[in-house]
């Protein structure tokens, strides 16, 4: 009788993984991902705590699962915690540290490349140690997430890539449709980035070194943008980024200082590049192709005005500066 309770508790314990793993891997966006893979290690490991750290920047907590209030996104870390999560970081191998009492591992998240971006932090329960089912999980995680990566990556840049965008624009506005926006304290943006003058760069140094060109862009837009920002490569040097700012004060200054990082940055055998930039509001009730549409004719103001320049389409309009022609299209130089 005892063994047939113990045969099928553990079969409810296999059902309820096999559950968890099949909600985990029905995600088919890296984000949703990582959050479904936090609630699926809380729900499934005894533990306290779990927090998720990101690589850019590693005392803030990007996901909390507390069986306790939820913690406050603002408490302060420990500069123990840090030292350790930063060692979990470098070393890509699971850390374990007591602090105040208290047993907490740490396991590195790791993006298709192997290379570590993430820390898992688990606040163990006393005598609580099922560090080979996370492992495990991890391992499942680590594997679908190689496969999410390949479908919706650029292979270049490790950016979105453009059918991953189709998705993601198409999320944000319906999202703008379910909520009251008068209340949000956030507006949607979007900015499309285009190298000035790439096609000298490929001319004059090769198409090796154009690409590294994109390539440390692309890596630039990542150190100098949030975790939150939805940067894609949209196709050849033309870059797209999804931002939530306040206004569009706050977003022109956000973009302005991403020009200024490209125009001061020194390219290999290249010097220095720039960049024009043109971006928009997403409303309500937008198509996507309108959004595309008017963040382009803002780009293209800026690229016919002087490059090296960001624009917005509101604006523009406002002051007068789009005449019926440049709205229509005509022929514009790019590079």
């Amino acid at each position: 009788m005892i063994k047939n309770k113990r045969v099928n508790m553990t079969q409810v314990k296999l059902e309820s993984v096999l559950e968890k793993i099949i909600t985990l891997t029905s995600e088919r966006d890296s984000g949703s991902l990582e959050l479904a893979l936090a609630q699926t290690l809380f729900a499934l490991l005894n533990v306290e705590n779990l927090t998720i750290h990101t690589a850019g920047n590693i005392n803030r907590v990007k996901h909390t699962l507390a069986n306790a209030e939820k913690l406050p996104d603002d408490e302060t870390i420990s500069p123990d915690i840090i030292d350790a999560l930063s060692q979990c970081l470098e070393t890509a191998k699971t850390n374990n540290i007591v602090y105040n009492g208290k047993q907490f591992t740490m396991f590195p998240l790791k993006c298709s490349k192997q290379r570590p971006i993430a820390v898992i932090l688990v606040e163990q329960t006393h005598h609580s140690h099922e560090n080979e089912l996370m492992i495990l999980i991890l391992k499942i995680y680590h594997n679908f997430l190689s496969l999410m990566t390949e479908n919706e990556r650029d292979t270049l840049t490790g950016l979105l890539n453009r059918k991953t965008f189709d998705l993601k624009i198409n999320n944000i506005i319906t999202e703008q449709q379910a909520k009251n926006t008068k209340d949000d304290a956030e507006t949607t943006f979007l900015a499309i980035f285009d190298i000035d003058h790439f096609k000298r760069v490929n001319d004059v140094h090769g198409h090796l070194i154009g690409d590294e060109v994109l390539l440390l862009f692309a890596t630039l837009m990542e150190k100098n943008f949030r975790d939150i920002d939805l940067l894609f490569r949209f196709g050849g040097e033309e870059f797209i980024g999804l931002f939530q700012c306040p206004d569009q004060e706050a977003m022109q200054k956000i973009l302005n200082r991403f020009r200024q990082v490209i125009e001061a940055y020194t390219f290999p055998q290249v010097g220095t590049v720039t960049v024009s930039c043109g971006y928009t509001v997403i409303e309500e009730f937008d198509l996507s192709s309108n959004i595309i549409d008017r963040a382009d004719i803002a780009l293209y103001h800026a690229k016919n005005n002087g490059r090296n320049q960001v624009c917005q389409h509101e604006k523009l309009v406002a002051l007068g500066l789009l005449a019926e022609e440049d709205v229509s299209g005509g022929e514009i130089e790019l590079f």
